[in-house]
Formats: C-alpha cells, structure tokens, sequence
C-alpha cells in the first residue's frame, strides 16, 4: 500500500479565444504539486502550503484541494481515510492559468493513487468541479479537465456532462505571458453580457466550429483564423494592460493566433514550433516592461498526459 505520493498537475488555457468555458489545453509548465500521506487520524488536513504568500486557506473545507479530497473520500465512503497535505504552487495565483485547477487536480489524482485507484481519470473530474465552484464561483470544466486529461478538450455539455478530447498538431507550441496585474476571476466573469446578438452568436459558432476542425485537420491556418471572439474579449480586453498592441507584436513574431488566457491577464499565443513561440514571449515581454509592468513568460508544447506521479512510498 502506498503511504506517499507526490503528484504534479499542469497549467491549463482555458476558452483558446473563442470557446469560453467549452475549449481548454493544458501545457507542460508550469504546474502546481501535492505531496499527500496516509495519516492514522481520519480525515483532510493540510499540513503546509508554499509559493502562495500566505493567501490561501489552511482550513480543509476553504481549500480547493483538501475540499475536492473530501467530496471523493464521501463519494467513496472512506471517511474513515486519514489524508495529509502539502501544497506547493509553483505558478501565480489568478494569473488565469488554471491555478486553483492544478492544484484540484494534483490533491484528487494523489488521492485516488492512495487509495488505490478506484476511480479513472474522467470519474475524478465532477469533484474537480466542485473545488473550481468554491474557487471561483462556478464550477465549469475548461480548465479542470484539461488538468486531469490532459491536451485538448471539448466540453460539449454541462448537465449531463460530456467532455470530448480533441487531436492537435504535434508541432503547436504555446507562449504565455502573465502580466503582474491583478484580475480577479470572479470580477472577470461578472462583466460577461447575459445576452448577445444572434449575428455575434452565430460568428462565435462559426469559430468554434472551425477551430475543432483546424484541429482535426491538423490545419494551423484554419486554426488561425478560428481563433476570434466577438462575445467575451472585446471587455476583457480592457483589463489586460495594452491587449490589442500585445496581439499586434505577437502576430508580427509569426504567431497563429492570440488572445486572453482564461479570465486573465495572462495572454498566449499558438505559433508553428518552441522557436517561434520563445520569441512571441520575448517580445511580449520586452513590451510589458516599456511599460513599467513586470511579467512571467513560458513556452511550452501542449500537454498531451496531463498529471504526473513524481514519486511515492510504500508500507
């Protein structure tokens, strides 16, 4: 029986421009990190929590990962299951990276390890759902289910839920820059009109429709081209310091499409290959700090595995 397991769970972009709140990838880094053992005392605990400055909660039924862990213990009904945690971030709080996903998604994979697996991957992902609800207000799936699944994912339906994992070109790479500015998910959400025009609606269907196809296609142009939003980006747009200048340099470095990652202020762009991606992020950057703004930058190829078992211990 395993004692100990540490488990490693990836950054996500959530709505890839214009599938807000159905399309999500993840990508190889960063990521966040559980360390969980079996402990004599049932119940969650978490023992520490690091690289997050203090702001999360150490009380089990506040906290995303402990609280998901609990959802699964009861679904299981092994209550009577002793679990420690260790949390260590390795990536910005609110970046719209996904954090509190990855870290969900490290504590309930750790878990099921513990426990013996008794659950497959996509059996895990209602109660990562529950941790984003009590994250940030809703529990929708773009970024969980690409944490725990792994590439790119479709969610086609929330009641009954239905997630579809997508191919992608082996060759896309992704460069993300966080701006360390400060957007609140839940305010992000909330400046989302309620309704919308039919014209908008059916150009929004449109990209969609051809961004899943691009992918299937293995088609970067068809990809490209997809990726525009007429609902959600033009007003979170303003909360990402110089949005449309930022696009304007990514597409001169060679970018296939650009856009919001997530609710922000993270920005990403696909590109051809990790050359072309490192250099979009360069320039991205070196635009930031013209402006007085500190950022974070990553290239990464898409995830395809998802999370990681790093390490465990047996008794």
């Amino acid at each position: 029986m395993k004692s100990s397991v540490r488990v490693f769970a990836p950054a996500t972009v959530a709505n890839v421009v214009c599938g807000f709140d159905i399309l999500g990838f993840a990508v190889e880094a960063p990521g966040d990190e559980v360390l969980m053992r079996r402990t004599h005392k049932p119940g969650v605990t978490i023992r520490r929590i690091t690289g997050d400055e203090g702001r999360l909660p150490l009380e089990a039924s506040r906290n995303t990962v402990s609280a998901s862990v609990e959802f699964l213990l009861q679904h299981l009904g092994r209550e009577e299951v002793g679990l420690e945690i260790e949390l260590h971030k390795h990536m910005p709080i609110g970046s719209g990276l996904g954090s509190s996903a990855a870290s969900t998604v490290a504590g309930l994979v750790a878990a099921n390890e513990l426990l013996g697996s008794p659950l497959k991957p996509l059996q895990l992902l209602p109660f990562a759902m529950q941790g984003e609800e009590l994250a940030c207000g809703s529990g929708h799936a773009d970024n969980v289910a690409p944490a725990l699944l792994g590439g790119f994912v479709l969610i086609r339906s929330y009641k009954p839920l239905d997630v579809v994992r997508l191919p992608f070109p082996t060759e896309l790479h992704c460069a993300i820059v966080y701006p360390a500015v400060h957007v609140p998910t839940r305010d992000a959400r909330q400046l989302i009109r309620s309704k919308v025009l039919l014209k908008d609606a059916v150009t929004q269907w449109g990209n969609v429709a051809g961004l899943v196809s691009g992918l299937f296609l293995n088609d970067l142009g068809l990809i490209g081209r997809s990726m525009q939003d007429v609902l959600i980006e033009p007003v979170r747009a303003m909360l990402i310091p110089d949005f449309y200048r930022l696009r304007e340099l990514a597409h001169e470095e060679g970018a296939i499409g650009f856009g919001i990652s997530g609710s922000g202020p993270s920005v990403f762009a696909f590109a051809p290959d990790e050359h072309r991606a490192a250099a979009i992020t360069a320039r991205l950057r070196q635009h930031l700090l013209s402006l007085g703004i500190n950022s974070l930058g990553y290239v990464s190829a898409i995830n395809a595995h998802g999370p990681k078992v790093l390490s465990h211990e047996l008794v």
